[in-house]
C-alpha cells in the first residue's frame, strides 16, 4: 500500500515537473495556467497554443508514459476528433498524438490534470483537448 502512495506522489511530482518545464521552454510571455478541479480531486495546467505544441513535439509525452501507463490516463477528446474510441469508450492512441491533434490545430490547446490518489477511477492523468 504505502508503495503505491509513493509511487503515485513521485508520478504527480515528476508530471508536474515535466509539463511545468515544457510551459516554461515554449517560450512564450505567457505561462501554463494552473487549474484546479476540487469536486473531482485534481490540479493540473492549462497550456496555450505554443506550451501544447511545444509539449507534442518535445520527449514529454514519451517520458510521461514511462512512468504512468496508459490504462492510468484518460482523455478528454474534442467533438471534432480523429482518434477514435472503441466500444468501452478507451481511448486507443498515445499520449503524443492527443496533444499533437490539439496542436495541429492554430488555436489548439490542452489540459492537462493531475488526478489524486483513489480519484477518477484509478487515474493518475486526464488530459483535455481544447481547440475553436
Amino acid at each position: 500500500m504505502h508503495t503505491a502512495i509513493l509511487r503515485t506522489a513521485v508520478a504527480t511530482a515528476f508530471l508536474s515537473l515535466a509539463f511545468g518545464a515544457a510551459a516554461f521552454g515554449a517560450g512564450t510571455a505567457t505561462a501554463a495556467v494552473p487549474v484546479a478541479d476540487v469536486d473531482h480531486g485534481r490540479v493540473g495546467l492549462r497550456l496555450d497554443h505554443g506550451e501544447t505544441t511545444s509539449v507534442a513535439s518535445g520527449p514529454i509525452p514519451a517520458l510521461v508514459t514511462m512512468v504512468v501507463p496508459l490504462n492510468k490516463i484518460g482523455a478528454g477528446l474534442h467533438e471534432d476528433t480523429a482518434i477514435v474510441r472503441d466500444e468501452q469508450g478507451g481511448v486507443h492512441a498515445s499520449l503524443r498524438d492527443v496533444v499533437l491533434e490539439a496542436a495541429d490545430h492554430p488555436d489548439g490547446t490542452v489540459t492537462v490534470y493531475l488526478d489524486a490518489p483513489g480519484a477518477r477511477n484509478g487515474r493518475v492523468l486526464d488530459i483535455y483537448q481544447n481547440w475553436n
